[in-house]
Order: C-alpha cells, then structure tokens, then sequence
C-alpha cells in the first residue's frame, strides 16, 4: 500500500519535470504541436499514473469495507479528479502550464493519507444518494481546483506582458482569451454540479446524512462559495467581467470552498484530534 502511494508520487513528479525540461524550458518546440500536444506516450503514462493514484484512493476510502473519508483523502481525491479532467481537456485545448502546478500538488496529496489516515464516516455512507451527492461534490471541486490552477497561469502570463516581455516559460501559453474561455467553461460546469450538491444538502439531508439539516460551518461556507460564483457568473453575463476581476472571484470562491469541507475537517482531525462527519 505504502509502495503504491510512493510509486503515484514518483510517477507524477517524473512527469512533472519530463514536462518543465519539454515544454516549459523548451516552450517555443511545444507550440508546433496541436493542442499543446501530449505524445502518445506521454498521454499514456499519465493515464497510468491516474489508474495508480485511483487505486490507492479506493483502498484508502474502501478499506475492510467500511467508507473513510476526510481532508486528506479529499484533496487527494480533488487532485486526482482534476489531473483527469486536464487529461481529458488536453484533447481538445492546449493547457500547457497545468503540468507544472498540477502534477506536483497531485504528488503531495497522494502522499497526505499516509500521514494523516482517514476516520470512518459514520453516516449513511452505503447508500446510493450518498455516494451520487458524494461523487457530484468532489467533481465540483476538482473542477473549481483546475479553474484555480488556470488562474495562476493566467496570472502569472497576464503579469508578463504587462512588463513589456513574455518570459519563456510561459511562451507556450495560449492566448489569454483562449485561455479565460477554458476558465468559465470550467467554471460554469463546476457551478453546476456545486448547486447540485447544495441543494441536494439542503433538501435530502435526513436520507443523504441520516439528519435532518442543519446550519454549520460547512454550510455556511458552501453557500458562501456558491454566492460569489453565482455573482462572478452573473458579473461576467451583465457586465462582461473578465481579466484581474474575473480571476479574483475565482480565487476567493475557491478558497472559501476549500474552507467548506478541506478546512473544517482539518481542524477537526488533525487540530483537535476528533473524527468528523460527512
């Protein structure tokens, strides 16, 4: 088991710095190449590396049949959904840049139940409206990682031409529009499946979590999140919100997700020692 988190971590670092001497220290080369082009083997690899991170993941949340989950395992979940989403994505768009934000932070998350196991979730954790409400928000929230990540690179490029010079490292970008049409198509899907979770949350509490609703911290937060994303979407229809605007909503619903569900069971679990429910 141990081996297997190790081997995930080194294979995604290896890829990490396969891409940064290849496209980043080699950026103009990458350009000629459709859609920011993955090699086969590259594509390949990374696909192998996914399976490997899923399977620890599985034993992790599903071991001796009984369903643990907590921060740790939900980041390394976030990151493993959202290198897939970038997987899939990478056939039709080019999102260079990914790979070097990603691939590490996927790295770290798969290494983090080896340190801070998960606890059991004592709520109805074997039923099948929990599992769809449970799958829904971690896809939100690997999706809102990758919008995250993608705001950095755009950042990051954004602040380069306005010095007057785009450094090589970020040569292989596309342009900036291209890049924040990505961004809102991630956005919207993830605003999506996150309105699907909280409504799910609010009116099948009782069959979803065997209690009926209640507001906490969780909550409060998570309707937080879909308030600056709904008025960053609303922002961006009436009012063409775009740019340093529009990537400063999405650090700041993004962050106030992670405090959501990351946040508040890392408090619980590794700050004072208490296993937390769903």
């Amino acid at each position: 088991m141990i081996l297997l988190h190790l081997l995930a971590a080194a294979l995604y670092l290896g890829l990490a710095g396969h891409f940064w001497r290849t496209r980043w220290r080699g950026a103009v080369r990458s350009q000629t190449q459709p859609h920011g082009a993955l090699h086969g083997w590259e594509r390949g690899l990374l696909l192998v590396t996914l399976a490997l991170h899923g399977v620890v993941l599985n034993q992790g949340i599903f071991a001796d049949g009984v369903m643990r989950f907590g921060f740790s395992v939900s980041l390394s979940m976030m990151l493993w959904l959202a290198i897939a989403a970038y997987w899939i994505e990478s056939f039709y768009t080019r999102m260079e840049g990914l790979q070097i934000l990603g691939f590490p932070l996927a790295a770290v998350c798969s290494l983090l139940p080896l340190v801070w196991p998960s606890p059991h979730l004592q709520a109805n954790t074997d039923t099948l409206a929990f599992r769809a409400h449970f799958i829904v928000a971690m896809l939100a929230y690997s999706l809102f990682s990758l919008a995250a990540m993608h705001v950095l690179l755009m950042a990051a490029a954004e602040r380069s031409l306005h010095k007057g010079r785009l450094l090589p490292l970020l040569s292989s970008l596309p342009p900036l529009l291209t890049m924040e049409a990505l961004l809102f198509r991630l956005i919207y899907i993830g605003f999506f499946l996150l309105t699907l979770t909280v409504l799910s949350g609010v009116f099948f509490s009782e069959a979803l979590f065997g209690k009926p609703w209640s507001i906490d911290h969780k909550t409060v937060f998570g309707f937080i999140s879909w308030l600056i994303f709904a008025a960053l979407l609303l922002g961006r229809h009436l009012r063409g919100w775009r740019g340093r605007l529009a990537m400063r909503w999405t650090l700041a619903g993004f962050a106030v997700l992670l405090l959501a569900y990351v946040g508040s069971h890392f408090v619980i679990e590794v700050i004072l020692h208490r296993a937390a429910a769903a």
